[in-house]
């Protein structure tokens, strides 16, 4: 393509304050917005030829008055956002980044694991709080904890994450089991099991999920779910908020179906208000991050070259992470 693109960032500020967007200015005539309504998103799209964006609406209605849109580029991995009818019907082109981010979430799922499992908020309270400096023991441990080696890891979603969790897991003596909400059957090693949502439920002493939202996975973690898990099992959740039902969430850890979760993300961010999980205070029964899973700094970075790469590789007439 000979003629030169304009290319339009629209939620620059998602990628962080310290992002570095000079590596996209060899590639066109480039507009960045630190942030975008979906109100704002007509008028700042209309004359783009390349729009990359995260969280936004890609469909008719923001869409409509892009008369040369050519690529639409997510800095993100989910395409829940993409109306891929309307997109394939105006012959525009959709590309995410997908693996950039294994690792980190893979990271995160075991540190939020840990909090929880060995009350580590409560101990180090404990401890700042200048108690153990009266305690006249060298040793505190009111809090029950446990041993990880030989516990039951139950993983909804053995994609890329899943499978790096699965490895960890592995690597500190836990049993692996795992479960498909689609229906498919996973190529696993040998000392893995594909089981169905009942057993997974019944067995999984940690239940982590790292499947894609889709009709089969929305809700799915609902009441009927918690009240089937051991009483003892915690829960995090890495994926997507909306596959775990937040006020089920809460029934089942008040009402001591479940010991503990740990999430990064929430049906609705940021966290609603209303939003009755912000009522648990205990830190050893609940652990919220604000959907931080996929961002170190090393991540970040390296999801905005994969955008790049996706760029390059169209203007070059190649197809590269596709998704429409």
């Amino acid at each position: 393509m000979s003629k030169i693109m304009k290319i339009v960032l629209l939620e620059a500020k998602n990628l962080g304050e310290d992002m570095v967007f000079t590596p996209f200015l060899p590639l066109g005539e480039v507009k960045i917005y630190p942030s975008t309504t979906p109100e704002e998103m007509p008028d700042r799209v209309r004359d783009a030829d390349i729009v990359v964006a995260n969280k936004l609406p890609m469909c008719e209605e923001t869409l409509k008055d892009a008369k040369n849109l050519k690529l639409v580029c997510l800095t993100a991995t989910g395409i829940n956002n993409l109306d891929g009818e309307y997109l394939k019907k105006r012959g525009i082109h959709a590309c995410n980044v997908a693996g950039y981010s294994t690792n980190a979430v893979a990271q995160h799922t075991f540190a939020m694991l840990f909090y929880i499992w060995e009350k580590l908020r409560f101990y180090d309270d404990y401890v700042k709080s200048g108690e153990y400096t009266k305690s006249g023991g060298f040793s505190y441990f009111t809090e029950p904890f446990y041993e990880l080696c030989g516990k039951t890891w139950g993983i909804i979603g053995m994609g890329a994450i899943g499978r790096k969790v699965a490895d960890i897991a592995e690597a500190f003596g836990c049993k692996v089991i795992c479960y498909s909400a689609s229906g498919g059957t996973y190529t696993l090693t040998e000392n893995r099991r594909q089981v169905d949502f009942d057993t997974l439920l019944k067995e999984s002493d940690i239940l982590s999920i790292h499947a894609p939202l889709n009709e089969k996975t929305q809700g799915l973690m609902d009441l009927k779910a918690f009240s089937r898990m051991k009483k003892t099992a915690v829960l995090i959740n890495v994926a997507r908020g909306p596959i775990v039902d937040q006020d089920a969430l809460y029934r089942a850890l008040t009402e001591e179906m479940i010991a503990g979760a740990g999430l990064d993300v929430l049906e609705k961010e940021p966290m609603a208000e209303d939003n009755p999980l912000i009522r648990i205070q205990d830190s050893k029964k609940l652990l919220i991050t604000p959907h931080m899973a996929w961002a170190p700094v090393e991540t970040r970075f390296r999801c905005r070259d994969e955008v790049i790469r996706n760029i390059e590789a169209f203007l070059a007439g190649e197809d590269r992470n596709r998704v429409y």
